[in-house]
């Protein structure tokens, strides 16, 4: 069903159609440059579920058995990416074997894998962005080394992942906050680490945990305005004044007072 929501905001994009969603752009904008990449015009309606695709290009929008294409490539990483996370906490490999293993077979992942949604991408930001706090933290040992750095600068950029596709994606900003908070409160209880050097690892912190994603997630939305720059489905839900930037509308470049 959803399909005909996102497939069709896939082809917006292409088209350069401007479009009005309840989500954050992200998700969508990768679909419609899958769609782009791999040779779709943007021409399918996408009008009700069941539709036939016919000579239309779909395969890089849609994971089709073994072609792992954009949603299903996405979907085949989170099992990488939930051994290493296992295996990161845990130490044993056969724990996170079997991680690996339910998720090879867990028939909901599989499903949600193979079509035009926003799960799929949603839940590899989601994995990485754990992923990516679950290495940070083993690099503890070695705060400001370049490993260290590198996976806390990853874990803001998937956080803005996660919630540039869906506002659910807070639920692990949550997550990754109340860690930071935690290793916040353990260096603040260190007697031998000065007041400048936990100054230095807050700074750290706000900067890749709070200024990076904010930055991502702000620049999805220019992306986003600038890509859909003709008339479109979404134009009544804005002011006269933007709309009279959006070309083929009827009050495009009509001069409207403030």
């Amino acid at each position: 069903w959803d399909e005909t929501h996102f497939g069709k905001m896939g082809s917006y994009y292409i088209n350069r159609t401007f479009f009005f969603d309840v989500h954050p752009p992200l998700g969508k904008m990768l679909i419609g440059l899958a769609g782009y990449l791999s040779g779709y015009d943007g021409t399918f309606p996408f009008q009700k579920p069941g539709d036939r695709y016919e000579q239309h290009n779909y395969m890089g929008m849609r994971g089709v058995r073994l072609c792992r294409l954009f949603c299903a490539f996405l979907g085949s990483c989170l099992v990488p990416f939930a051994y290493l996370t296992v295996l990161e906490l845990s130490k044993s490999l056969p724990a996170a074997l079997l991680t690996a293993f339910i998720l090879i077979f867990d028939t909901g992942c599989i499903t949600l894998s193979q079509y035009i949604l926003l799960d799929p991408i949603l839940m590899f930001f989601l994995m990485a962005a754990v992923l990516s706090m679950v290495k940070c933290n083993s690099c503890a040992d070695r705060p400001f080394s370049a490993s260290w750095w590198f996976w806390l600068s990853l874990t803001g950029v998937n956080l803005a992942g996660a919630m540039g596709v869906k506002f659910v994606g807070l639920f692990v900003v949550l997550l990754v906050g109340l860690n930071t908070v935690y290793d916040l409160w353990d260096l603040l209880g260190n007697l031998s680490l000065s007041l400048v050097m936990f100054g230095k690892h807050l700074l750290a912190r706000v900067l890749c945990l709070i200024v990076l994603p904010l930055a991502l997630y702000t620049a999805m939305f220019a992306v986003h305005f600038a890509v859909l720059n003709k008339s479109g489905p979404g134009d009544g839900f804005f002011s006269s004044a933007f709309q009279s930037q959006l070309i083929g509308n009827n009050l495009h470049n009509v001069s409207i007072p403030e």
